[in-house]
């Protein structure tokens, strides 16, 4: 984890320990979240690839830790812990720094949209327990604002889906895919108890079981496949006695043959379409 003491650079590979700025640097200024480090970025720009280079964006990383975390604190209470959200926001920190050109103005104001996004990105793809599209995941968010401020007016009510929908000029299906979508983002353990008392059970007991049936129906559909492959008489035999129930005697006596000969070929029909729908 990157704490407020030690973060991970990713050229070292190695915790670096967060130490006060250069007093040389800043002799005047307290340790902040928004620091002067304007000499420190031009250095690192000019200096090549190698220790010192490492040891001046460590420093830089260490002057603006704060800030990273400020932005972090803002997403608190969302599920994550305090800790995970410092450490995803000392990442784009860490982004911002390499990216940042010193000749496009304050390093603050590209460095708190780009940790800004890498927390919110961490909040779209690593938080929701059901994966949903990007665009509901927004519709979501639109929709929890517009309920938020609905209930904020004067004599609030909960909103109805079509006031959610003017105020947030959304369709009302966007908004109820929005509404679906507040369901995803945490989910229920299949332990929980529904119900009370005697009468509770858990989530899990609602669930189904695999219905035998569907057996039955594959099977059947292999089986369909080699009996259209029989002659023609020896699927009437199959048909008298398996559909309509006949014995082998009135089989005989319909077709003018030996019982015997009908057991032989009801035998032997079986095994043709037994084989044929295993081997399939």
């Amino acid at each position: 984890m990157l704490t407020e003491n030690s973060v991970v650079s990713p050229h070292t590979d190695a915790n670096f320990e967060a130490r006060p700025a250069d007093a040389a640097v800043r002799p005047d200024r307290g340790f902040d979240d928004s620091p002067e480090s304007g000499a420190l970025f031009i250095r690192l720009v000019e200096l090549e690839d190698g220790p010192e280079r490492d040891a001046v964006r460590d420093e830089l990383v260490s002057l603006w830790l704060p800030m990273a975390h400020r932005i972090a604190g803002r997403f608190r209470d969302r599920g994550e812990a305090t800790e995970d959200l410092r450490q995803v926001a000392a990442l784009g920190l860490i982004k911002a720094i390499d990216r940042f050109d010193p000749d496009r103005g304050a390093f603050e104001s590209y460095a708190v949209p780009t940790i800004t996004g890498e927390v919110k990105r961490h909040f779209r793809d690593r938080m929701w327990a059901v994966r949903v599209p990007r665009r509901v995941q927004e519709l979501r968010n639109r929709v929890r604002v517009a309920r938020r401020e609905l209930r904020q007016q004067p004599s609030p009510t909960e909103p109805t889906i079509a006031e959610i929908a003017a105020h947030a000029r959304l369709t009302e299906e966007e908004v109820s895919a929005g509404m679906e979508a507040m369901e995803g983002f945490s989910a229920l353990s299949l332990d929980v108890e529904v119900g009370a008392g005697d009468d509770g059970y858990s989530l899990g007991d609602t669930l189904g079981g695999t219905d035998s049936s569907f057996d039955t129906i594959v099977d059947r559909q292999a089986a369909a496949k080699e009996l259209r492959r029989l002659p023609e008489r020896e699927r009437a035999i199959l048909y008298m006695r398996f559909f309509e129930d006949m014995t082998q005697g009135r089989i005989a006596e319909r077709l003018g043959i030996s019982q015997m000969h009908v057991s032989r070929l009801i035998a032997g029909s079986c095994a043709r379409v037994r084989r044929g729908a295993l081997a399939q």
